[in-house]
């Protein structure tokens, strides 16, 4: 094939790479620069959320991606308490924590600790669970004869601190209401 493998890089191994493919009809060279990325983990480029929300019985991801290499370790701990894989805690191997069966309970100081053989460093973000969103009053199967107008209703309860954004969708496609500003109507009522 012509492939070059090389294992357990070192900075020695960094630099310009020629192949060149020779037969009786003549000779050609390519060529490419291998460089060797050594880093400890920075949060500069990518910090953590610093407030993130999380629905009432819900399930949150936490992401923590820092700039590293080699690829770091990750822990994670909650105020001044490590925390481990469990039933409703999962560390991801791309660092990200997940956390499901959201309480009041797991509001708090999230951190982040990622570490490889160049260094370590951490970012915190804060996690406040909200009232989850439901539909208290969904919309009803409805027969009419054509011609005729249709009403549906949705009403849904949520957090007081968020907005409510509604969206209809006939057989898997959003509605457009400007572009359909013809045939349907939206009525929101405050």
């Amino acid at each position: 094939k012509g492939e070059l493998r090389m294992q357990s890089l070192s900075f020695d191994d960094a630099g310009m790479y020629q192949c060149i493919a020779e037969n009786t009809h003549g000779i050609i060279y390519a060529n490419a620069e291998l460089k060797i990325v050594a880093s400890p983990p920075t949060f500069e480029l990518n910090p953590m959320k610093k407030k993130i929300l999380a629905a009432k019985g819900g399930r949150v991801i936490i992401e923590c991606k820092p700039k590293a290499a080699p690829k770091p370790k990750f822990s994670w701990s909650k105020g001044t308490e490590l925390l481990v894989n469990g039933s409703r805690i999962r560390i991801w191997d791309d660092g990200s924590l997940e956390i499901i069966n959201i309480t009041k309970l797991d509001e708090g100081h999230y951190t982040c600790f990622a570490e490889n053989n160049r260094g370590k460093a951490n970012s915190t973000g804060v996690l406040e669970m909200t009232e989850a969103t439901r539909i208290t009053l969904a919309p009803l199967n409805v027969d009419v004869t054509v011609g005729e107008n249709a009403t549906m209703q949705c009403i849904a309860s949520h957090d007081p601190t968020l907005d409510l954004t509604f969206i209809w969708s006939l057989n898997g496609f959003v509605i457009d209401f400007e572009k359909e500003h013809e045939h349907y109507e939206r009525n929101v009522m405050v």
